[in-house]
C-alpha cells in the first residue's frame, strides 16, 4: 500500500500540512506489513497554481499509484476526485512519522464523502 502524507519539509520529522493542494510536499511511504518499505519526498509542483488546484493535485496524487492520503484538510472537490478513484483519505495533524504509525496501526478516522441532498 502506498499512502501520501502532506507534509510543510521534506523529512518524516516535517509537520503535516494543515492544506492538501496548497501543502509544499508529500512524504509517500510504501508500507508493507505495517513497516515502511520504501520512502520518498516529492514537490508539490501545483501548489502555486491558480484555481483548482486541490484538483489537479488529486490527479497527480492517483497517478503515482496512491492508495491512501493524510493531510490536516481538504476541500470537497479533491477529496470527491481522490474518492472516485478508491483512495482513502484521512484527516490529522502531527509529525509525519508519527502519523504514520498512527495510519499503521488503524488509529486513523477514515473521512467520507457527504451525500448530496
Amino acid at each position: 500500500m502506498m499512502i501520501a502524507i502532506t507534509s510543510d519539509g521534506k523529512s518524516s520529522s516535517s509537520k503535516v500540512s494543515e492544506v492538501f493542494g496548497r501543502c509544499h510536499y508529500f512524504i509517500i511511504f510504501e508500507v508493507e506489513k505495517g513497516k515502511a518499505v520504501q520512502v520518498r519526498c516529492i514537490e508539490n509542483l501545483f501548489s502555486e497554481q491558480q484555481g483548482h488546484t486541490g484538483i489537479t493535485v488529486a490527479q497527480s496524487i492517483v497517478e503515482k499509484g496512491v492508495n491512501a492520503v493524510v493531510t490536516g484538510n481538504i476541500g470537497p472537490r479533491a477529496l470527491d476526485v481522490l474518492k472516485q478513484f478508491n483512495v482513502e483519505v484521512y484527516a490529522e495533524d502531527g509529525i509525519v512519522k508519527e502519523v504514520l504509525q498512527k495510519f499503521v496501526e488503524g488509529k486513523l478516522e477514515k473521512l467520507h464523502v457527504r451525500e448530496q441532498t
